[in-house]
């Protein structure tokens, strides 16, 4: 990456194949194993262009940790459709923002920079934008008391969440870490994911009430 020129071996061992793997039959693979090696087959062509739709839902822990470093050496143009907030925190550099009715905005910086943008935004600047669809648009009520404290503890469960994901990955990177260890972090992981996900769907939903 960046210049370098690796060969395929050099690009398996990074994809966690090692010498011996790699002289394995492909129906021998585990289905992780196999999304990895069909990654290798992909990333070997030295495209210059990815395209990655919801990556965190069809990778496993394992194959999603590895791709996210090969992603940080990627020198070439990335998009990617996801609902993962802390992938696409380390992955991004730039958003693109569908405000609706056919109004996208290119934001430069990741996630979590639009949404610290969003909420230091004035709402007078952020009516002016949306002001000629506003009109058409019926008028929306805020939350309700009991959907203020759901708003509230979404927002400090989300964090936990994201903080023990970024834990549990921490862990893959020890080399030391046995396959049955990995198997139980693995799974830990994916219900992880699950319930962060289920959360930032719910938060998205009353702040969208909230911003209306």
């Amino acid at each position: 990456m960046k210049g370098q020129k690796i060969s395929a071996s050099q690009l398996l061992e990074r994809f966690l194949f090692d010498k011996k793997k790699q002289y394995d039959f492909v129906e021998k693979l585990s289905g992780g194993e196999q999304k990895r090696l069909y990654l290798c087959a992909v990333l070997i062509q030295n495209p210059n262009f990815l395209i990655l739709d919801e990556p965190t839902n069809d990778l496993d822990v394992v194959t999603l940790n590895v791709l996210e470093n090969f992603l940080l050496d990627y020198p070439g143009n990335l998009l990617v459709v996801s609902h993962d907030r802390y992938f696409m925190d380390k992955i991004v550099d730039a958003l693109f923002v569908f405000r609706g009715e056919g109004v996208v905005e290119n934001f430069p910086g990741n996630y979590s920079d639009f949404r610290a943008y969003e909420d230091s935004t004035p709402k007078e600047k952020v009516e002016k934008i949306s002001d000629e669809k506003s009109e058409k648009e019926p008028s929306k009520v805020g939350l309700n008391s009991q959907e203020k404290r759901e708003f509230g503890a979404l927002e400090a469960e989300i964090e936990r969440l994201q903080n023990r994901k970024i834990t549990i990955e921490n862990q893959f990177m020890n080399v030391e870490i046995s396959p049955e260890e990995i198997q139980k972090k693995s799974e830990e992981l994916q219900d992880v994911i699950t319930s962060l996900e289920e959360k930032e769907e719910r938060w998205l939903e009353l702040s969208m009430k909230l911003e209306g």
